[in-house]
């Protein structure tokens, strides 16, 4: 994993731990594998991932066993939730960035459309070919 200088290293883990979720590459109910493994398999410190964990246990989206490590949670709600709170991150970042352009919300949604139609078509022709 290559990490940001600018963002917090145990934030990054966070979110990379998020996106195997979402990718479904971690399930509800897999174990992760345990914290200094981790720290090796990321190339950091064994504090750096319990400290992410730690957050994540505490958000509840892990569910730590004792003696035994540490979880996906079950509740899949709780894992919905957790997608949509990212989904609005990212487009809280990417919305405050185009008003920054000066783009009214119509002139957003319009180019987002045409994004979308555009992108559909490239992958459509890679599928093609």
């Amino acid at each position: 994993m290559k990490f940001d200088d600018k963002i917090p290293i145990y934030y990054q883990i966070k979110n990379y731990l998020y996106h195997e979720m979402m990718t479904g590459a971690l399930k509800p109910g897999d174990k992760l594998p345990a914290v200094r493994q981790l720290a090796v398999d990321l190339t950091v410190n064994v504090n750096t991932v319990q400290r992410a964990l730690g957050e994540m246990i505490t958000e509840g989206i892990l569910e730590s066993q004792r003696g035994k490590g540490n979880f996906v949670t079950m509740n899949e709600q709780r894992i919905t939730r957790l997608k949509e709170q990212l989904v609005m991150e990212q487009l809280e970042r990417v919305y405050e960035q185009l008003h920054a352009l000066n783009l009214t919300d119509e002139q957003i949604i319009t180019s987002l459309k045409q994004y979308i139609a555009q992108r559909g078509q490239r992958d459509d022709q890679r599928v093609s070919d």
